[in-house]
Formats: C-alpha cells, sequence, structure tokens
C-alpha cells in the first residue's frame, strides 16, 4: 500500500492537458503529431507514477514535460544513425562493418528511388531472375560456373547444407567447429539443416586419414570452415581443400555406375576475398579463386574482406547451384533490390583492381600506406589543437595497431597512427560518452589509460576529422 506521502505525491501529477500546454509554451506543437505527443505525455507521466511508488521522488510538471520533449525529440530521429569509426577497427560488426563505395551508394539510391528490372527481362519482355544480376560478374571474378547470392553467409551454410546434405553425414575437422559472432556455431546450424555431422580429427590436428575412414555410403559432403575469426597456431595440422577434393574423387570412382550421389567438397571461407590485399599477400589468407580449385562449392561474406553490402555468396559447379537455386530456402533468403544494386555496383569495380582499391572503403583502408595514415593522424591532432582551449589537455600522434575485424584476418596487425589526447582535469570516460551520446553524428573512439585513442586508419575523410574536432571542444564547453 502506498504511503500517505505517495498518495499526495500521486494525486499531485499533473494531468495530460497540463502537460501538454506546458509543452506548447516550448515548441510548436505541429512539430510532432498530435498522438504521438499525446502517448508520450501518458508514458512519461507513468514513468513519474512508479518513481513515486518506487524511492518517493516526485517530479515537476515542468520535468515531465522536458522527459516528453527529450522523449519526442528521439523518436523523431532515426535510431540507425552514421557513425565516425575511430577505433582502428575496420569491419566493425556493431558499427555496420563495410562502408559501400560511392559507385554502391549511388546504385542503391537508384535502385530504391523507382521500379526496376528486379525480375523482368527487357529481352523476353517477361519474369525473369534476381539471381542473373551478378552472376556473370561473380563468375568473371572467380573463375567459377555458376553463382547464387543470398542475404548473408550463415544463410548461405544452411542452404547449402540442406540442399545437399540433409539427412545424411556431412564430415568435419573437429578443429574446425567454429563459433562467429551472433552465436552463430557450425554445429547448430549443421543440425538445423538436417545434416548429421561427424567429427573428425583433434582440435589442434587432423589428417588426411581421419577424413577417409570416417566415409560411409551415407556420406554426402566433406565439409571445411576457414577459420576467418581465429588462428591456431603451434603443434598443428589441418587438411588443405585440394587434398580433401583427391579423397573425394577417388571416393566419387568407387561410387561411380552404383546410383550413389557424388560426394562433395565444399569450404565455407567466412570473409572472402576476390583479390590479393595489397601489402596483405604474405598473410596467407586465400583467394576465392583459390579455394575453388579444391573444392565443389565455396561461400562466403559479402560484407567483409569484399567491402559489398550484407550477402553470402555460393560460388562452384553449375549443376549443383542450379539445385541451390531450386531449394525452397532460395526465396526466404533471397537478397532485395537495394542489396543487389549495391553488390553489383562493388563487383563491377573489381574488374579494375586499382579502382577497387581506390573506390571500396575497405579496401582503401585495409591496404592504405602507413605514411598515409600518418599524415591523416597529423591533421586531425592540428583541428584539435586548433579547436580546443589551450591547456585542457595534452594531445599528440601515436603509432598503434588497427585490426581488420568483422571475422577477418585473426591475429594480423596493421601497422597505424592514432591521436592521443590525455585530459588535464577532466575524464576520458565521460568525454567518451558524450561523444557517442550527444552528437547528431556520434563519434565512436578507444580508450586506454585514461588516455582517449582515435584511430587515423579507419577515418573516412577531412569532414570526419573537423567533426571530430568540434565534438571535443564541445565537451569541453558543455563540461566547463
Amino acid at each position: 500500500m502506498p504511503t500517505e506521502l505517495q498518495l499526495k505525491a500521486l494525486r499531485a501529477l499533473p494531468a495530460v492537458d497540463e502537460v501538454l500546454t506546458t509543452l506548447s509554451r516550448s515548441i510548436p506543437m505541429e512539430v510532432f503529431p498530435h498522438e504521438l505527443v499525446v502517448d508520450c505525455i501518458r508514458k512519461e507521466v507513468e514513468a513519474a507514477r512508479t518513481t513515486i511508488l518506487e524511492d518517493n521522488t516526485a517530479p515537476t510538471e515542468e520535468e515531465i514535460a522536458n522527459r516528453t520533449l527529450r522523449r519526442l525529440q528521439a523518436q523523431a530521429e532515426p535510431s540507425l544513425k552514421q557513425v565516425i569509426n575511430a577505433t582502428g577497427v575496420i569491419l566493425h560488426t556493431n558499427l555496420g562493418r563495410s562502408a559501400l563505395a560511392p559507385q554502391a551508394v549511388a546504385a542503391v539510391e537508384n535502385a530504391a528511388k523507382g521500379y526496376s528490372t528486379l525480375e523482368y527481362d527487357l529481352t523476353t519482355m517477361q519474369r525473369g531472375s534476381r539471381h542473373s544480376h551478378c552472376e556473370e560478374l561473380i563468375c568473371t571474378l572467380t573463375g567459377a560456373e555458376a553463382a547464387i547470392a543470398v542475404n548473408n553467409n550463415a544463410a548461405a551454410v544452411m542452404m547449402v547444407l540442406n540442399e545437399f546434405a540433409r539427412n545424411r553425414q556431412a564430415v568435419i575437422s573437429r578443429g574446425e567447429l567454429i563459433e562467429i559472432g551472433g552465436s552463430f556455431r557450425i554445429p547448430d546450424i549443421m543440425d538445423f539443416s538436417n545434416a548429421h555431422m561427424v567429427e573428425v580429427g583433434t582440435t589442434n590436428k587432423t589428417h588426411p586419414s581421419d577424413y577417409e575412414r570416417a566415409i560411409t555410403s551415407d556420406t554426402a559432403m566433406l565439409l571445411k570452415v576457414h577459420t576467418s575469426n581465429y588462428r591456431l597456431i603451434g603443434f598443428t595440422e589441418s587438411v588443405e581443400a585440394k587434398e580433401l577434393k583427391a579423397i573425394a574423387a577417388r571416393e566419387n570412382e568407387r561410387r561411380s555406375g552404383t546410383g550413389e550421389d557424388a560426394l562433395l567438397v565444399y569450404e565455407d571461407l567466412g570473409s572472402g576475398m576476390l583479390l590479393p590485399l595489397q601489402g596483405l599477400e604474405g598473410y596467407g589468407e586465400p583467394t576465392v579463386t583459390e579455394a575453388l580449385e579444391g573444392c565443389d562449392l565455396v561461400s562466403f561474406s559479402g560484407d567483409k574482406l569484399l567491402g559489398g553490402p550484407q550477402a553470402g555468396i555460393i560460388v562452384g559447379n553449375k549443376c549443383l547451384i542450379d539445385r541451390l537455386k531450386k531449394n525452397p530456402l532460395a526465396r526466404a533468403l533471397r537478397l532485395d533490390k537495394m542489396t543487389i544494386a549495391a553488390l553489383e555496383a562493388t563487383l563491377r569495380l573489381y574488374l579494375d583492381p586499382e579502382k577497387a582499391h581506390e573506390h571500396i572503403p575497405t579496401l582503401h583502408m585495409l591496404t592504405a600506406p602507413v605514411e598515409a595514415v600518418e599524415e591523416q593522424a597529423e591533421s586531425l591532432r592540428k583541428a584539435v589543437s586548433a579547436s580546443v582551449p589551450e591547456g585542457s589537455c595534452r594531445i599528440s600522434v601515436v603509432t598503434s595497431i588497427a585490426r581488420a575485424g568483422g571475422g577477418s584476418l585473426p591475429m594480423y596487425d596493421i601497422p597505424s597512427y592514432s591521436v592521443e589526447i590525455e585530459p588535464l582535469g577532466w575524464n576520458a570516460q565521460e568525454c567518451a560518452a558524450y561523444l557517442a551520446q550527444n552528437r547528431r553524428t556520434p563519434v565512436i573512439a578507444r580508450i586506454n589509460r585514461e588516455k582517449l585513442l582515435f584511430d587515423a586508419r579507419t577515418l573516412m575523410n577531412n569532414e570526419e576529422i573537423e567533426e571530430i574536432a568540434t565534438a571535443l571542444a564541445g565537451f569541453l564547453a558543455h563540461s566547463h
């Protein structure tokens, strides 16, 4: 039961109309729909009622009006906001992974603003296929016979397993039973696809003979999962796809004339590269073309090292791809017109590798010479120094390590430069929160030993440099 004091406070809460009148003094009511305003007021009054009952705190009518205004303003803004990524993580999953090339952005806008030939063939003037828009480009760039794209690589893995290993065995090394972010686990996806998982080898070592002993007449696939988000080092051994292909060839020779389906070799590359990255050739990450040399099917992501929109791309044998196109999941997991437009535009850039490195932000950030990154960091240092009050902080350019992120190039250190800001009389954590929460364009930075770090490798342009400087100046003015 509420206390007498609580009851008094509850009775004193303003009516909706009263708060509405208070609000109208500070903002024109026509700015927001009347129904939305009333709904927000009711929610704030209800929140005030809860506060009174929990801790005896009673907000004033003006406080309720101000909270309502903040709620209205929050609802009027999109929840998906463009941010400045100063973390040094290039494919930052939480920040949307790959930024699109200008050509891809223009293609999305063009596809979105009107009707398109998504599933219409202008030659026959009849229904076409959305699979046709990117397939030829993908095949040209990878050397594959055929290709299909779905909405992400997890979906691609699930569809391949569902089509070719449903109610049958798929053999996989224990060292490749990976988990990707968002709790995507290979064992779980195999189970969901109704494939029967057969584990071989050990965590650190798997031999060709392990696969050979596991094969039965019920084995549909030898599955290889590229460890794109971690590395096993030390006393390790794994079987390359080419070796698996040789094992499958011997088994298929035995199956010839028996009526049994052929044994397939499928590799999930995860983060797939279409061409060697300049300066990163020694890392050992395979290209899609190289992976195809040992596989019937290969799948990879569109929004990781490729630098395009979210997509899962499957390439390989035409007969197998044709089966995937007929799988019911192909419709459930299909790409929309905007994603197709972005993917096609990104792929076209790869026809000229130099143009791809220049225009695709992900490739540019991954391969930018460290000297160019240092110049970017120096520009940021100068902009910040000119914007913040003298004596408010120590500002310096320091060496740092950037990461590919997004489950790509694990443990690969990308040399970079950051602007380090040491607070003098203020708190770095509070500043980071202000930059993220109180700016129209949030700035996401790192904190190390109570110092703010802004990695220049992931900054997109000079406009972002100026915004960071302005944001820091805004925080210092706000805090003092």
